[in-house]
């Protein structure tokens, strides 16, 4: 007995247990935590540039204040990892300063050269036409990692994407409903805990401060489950999705 004491008083932190420290005021673990990912802040932030970053380039600089900001804005309550949501938040960080930077940017040409006035035009097309073709592509690409984080986040609770496909209620007025008990679930502290803790719906609870019937929440319940996962979390397309279902 003694031994699994020690044992256990000699497991190693998690970062999130680092985190937890950093929270409440310990600055000296802020500094050595960020300068342990650097390598990982690197990477994220070449996911997004397509290209290999230096810590001199300022979208290295964006990665690291953004992961600051993932450290001090970070929850276990939102069921993701630290690695997870830091991830999420450098890479939104980094693609509003490359279309804020892109957008300020001037073509530079010579207008003594009568030539380049006609060619003015096509070039401001072409340009306008790659900035435009560089936001789809990221955007797709961060779309596709934020539904391979949700399913692994999905997968903790037994559920998978092809289920929300099958159980996803078929009328618009039941699944604005579904949405609406998974955000009274999400709002109330205790019962989003629960969820999270034990992987399962909290139904008796949820039924007394709905007026949606019993029999209704276990029917959608694993599409609740989905929904309250995605408020929960920091998922930007996900939540467009919830948006566009309830402006319909």
């Amino acid at each position: 007995m003694l031994s699994l004491l020690f044992l256990a008083k000699k497991k190693k932190p998690t970062i999130e247990d680092t985190v937890a420290l950093i929270q409440q005021g310990d600055s000296s673990l802020l500094n050595e935590l960020i300068e342990a990912y650097k390598p990982f802040i690197a990477k994220t932030v070449s996911s997004v540039c397509k290209r290999y970053i230096y810590e001199t380039d300022d979208e290295f600089s964006i990665g690291l204040i953004a992961f600051h900001e993932a450290i001090e804005k970070y929850s276990a309550d939102r069921g993701s990892s630290l690695l997870n949501f830091s991830e999420i938040i450098i890479k939104r960080r980094v693609i509003d300063y490359i279309r804020k930077q892109t957008k300020n940017q001037h073509i530079s040409i010579d207008l003594t050269n009568e030539s380049n006035e006609e060619e003015l035009p096509g070039i401001t097309i072409v340009n306008e036409l790659s900035l435009e073709e560089y936001q789809k592509k990221n955007d797709e690409q961060l779309r596709k990692e934020e539904v391979l984080q949700f399913q692994k986040l999905l997968n903790a609770f037994d559920l998978t994407l092809s289920d929300l496909l099958e159980n996803s209620p078929k009328h618009t007025d039941a699944r604005k409903n579904a949405i609406l008990v998974a955000k009274k679930l999400v709002e109330d502290q205790e019962l989003r805990i629960l969820l999270l803790e034990k992987k399962r719906l909290p139904i008796k609870q949820l039924e007394k401060m709905v007026n949606v019937s019993r029999k209704t929440i276990e029917r959608n319940r694993k599409y609740i489950i989905a929904i309250a996962l995605i408020l929960s979390s920091d998922y930007i397309y996900l939540k467009d999705y919830i948006k566009g279902v309830l402006e319909t």
